[in-house]
């Protein structure tokens, strides 16, 4: 598939014609200095992240493949009202790709470069739709024994995104969760957290099915947006929770607003005293996704003290520091397995990432539908 000099790189290029073009690139494969290594990529996740940088603003509606079976190349068009939040990007070849997995082929003259060759290691750091990655030695996850590269290509973003809502939570006082899109990747290692942890976690879904998945994995709230008694559930939930912070994958529309809305009815039930300005508990929601992208409604119906704000992982990673986030990578390595063991609906190669009804499946950004890519399959 490649000879030892280049390797395949996905590419998403958006042009000032308001045209996105998907392709392969063949790009020199790097030499790895003194502190760094070189990683044959085996596995890479597509989040709902990577589809911001992979596919932009583009209408996937108007997609189109042209190319060969080998270098195939998908256009589509970027409507011209979106065009001005890609100003950034416009006419620039970007890689694609947040995190990865893979075995180091080649080290560094450092020792600890060499103590990595030949070990599986986790990664992050973007450009992961590629065959090969040069990263310093001490920027990887070294993976146990016995770990395959499918087992932690995925053990960033998640995870770490689920344990950093658990931190943030111990950290401005809260005491127990509301989280949306729940059945997710995403959620179920949350509600495993939660479980193990015994803290308070509700979570809202969009289906019955959905429902299932997480009851099945022991959860004890969940509640169903769809459902006409939805609001009355949900402020159930939260008197039982007590929980007053949320996280939000959804971001459009009312839901943001409605959890806020519960969490007033909720503390009211057990408030002591009336206030005029509602109740005295600081409610707060997290816009952490726009799997919705229509704009926030809020119906201000919840009193004074509420936060309303959006939370990133990286942002909040260089918030706690080193040390604070390397005891929450080792508590990803200890439950790799268990608690933050993802699953894949669908392994692809870098080419089958570019056909037509695999972008459609995973772009639908589907609860349940998961999607790896293995930049050396059939390779």
């Amino acid at each position: 598939m490649a000879d030892n000099k280049t390797g395949l790189e996905l590419r998403s290029l958006i042009k000032k014609s308001g045209q996105l073009e998907i392709s392969l690139a063949r790009v020199p494969v790097p030499e790895p200095a003194a502190d760094e290594i070189l990683v044959r990529v085996e596995a890479s996740p597509i989040n709902p992240s990577d589809l911001g940088l992979l596919v932009g603003a583009a209408d996937m509606t108007t997609a189109k493949a042209s190319g060969t079976a080998d270098a195939p190349v998908i256009t589509a068009k970027v409507p011209e009202a979106a065009m001005k939040a890609m100003a950034g990007r416009l006419d620039e070849s970007m890689p694609v790709g947040n995190e990865g997995a893979g075995v180091v082929i080649k080290a560094g003259s450092s020792e600890a470069a060499q103590a990595l060759n030949g070990k599986t290691v986790a990664m992050i750091g973007g450009a992961m739709y590629a065959q090969y990655r040069c990263m310093k030695a001490k920027d990887v996850l070294p993976l146990p024994e016995g770990t395959t590269p499918a087992e932690g290509a995925s053990c960033f973003v998640n995870p770490l995104t689920s344990l950093g809502m658990v931190e943030t939570m111990r950290r401005e006082g809260h005491k127990a969760l509301v989280h949306t899109a729940a059945a997710s990747n995403l959620g179920q290692m949350l509600n495993k957290i939660c479980l193990k942890d015994g803290i308070g976690l509700v979570n809202i879904v969009r289906s019955a099915e959905q429902g299932d998945i997480l009851r099945k994995l022991g959860a004890k709230h969940v509640v169903d947006s769809s459902k006409p008694t939805f609001m009355d559930d949900l402020t159930n939930a939260l008197v039982e929770t007590g929980a007053t912070l949320a996280f939000d994958a959804i971001g459009g529309g009312r839901l943001a607003g409605q959890i806020l809305s519960c969490m007033e009815a909720a503390a009211n039930k057990t408030a002591k005293v009336y206030s005029r300005y509602g109740s005295s508990v600081h409610k707060q929601v997290y816009i952490y996704g726009s799997l919705d992208t229509r704009p926030t409604e809020l119906v201000r119906n919840f009193g004074m003290t509420w936060g309303i704000g959006g939370w990133l992982l990286f942002p909040f990673l260089m918030k706690i520091g080193a040390a604070d986030g390397a005891r929450l990578r080792q508590r990803v390595v200890d439950e790799l397995k268990t608690t933050f063991a993802s699953h894949y609906t669908k392994e692809v190669s870098l080419q089958e990432a570019l056909q037509l009804d695999n972008i459609a499946a995973y772009g639908r950004r589907a609860t349940g539908e998961k999607y790896l890519i293995n930049p050396n399959k059939g390779g």
